[in-house]
């Protein structure tokens, strides 16, 4: 597997997960879920944090925002009617 292809696998990963960027400790707790692990990305681009360096520029992760739901407006109050 070459330095693009881990690169690209773990950005569609993070798309995947819904985040930009993750931790070392993070990664490694999704076990056998991750797509490369994490001990071969490290061999391959020295440390994690050239690995998310490398992975931004080659792949850059798109997170799609969720709009905010919308909330009711208040029911307008009754008016009172007044008495004669």
């Amino acid at each position: 597997m070459t330095k693009d292809m881990m690169a690209k696998a773990l950005s569609d990963f993070f798309a995947e997960e819904g985040v930009e960027k993750m931790d070392l400790t993070t990664y490694k707790s999704h076990g056998t879920k991750v797509p490369v692990k994490d001990y071969m990305l490290r061999r391959a681009f020295g440390s994690w944090s050239r690995v998310l360096s490398a992975m931004k520029k080659r792949h850059p992760v798109v997170v799609a925002v969720k709009a905010p739901t919308p909330t009711p407006a208040p029911a307008p109050k009754a008016k009172k009617k007044a008495e004669k």
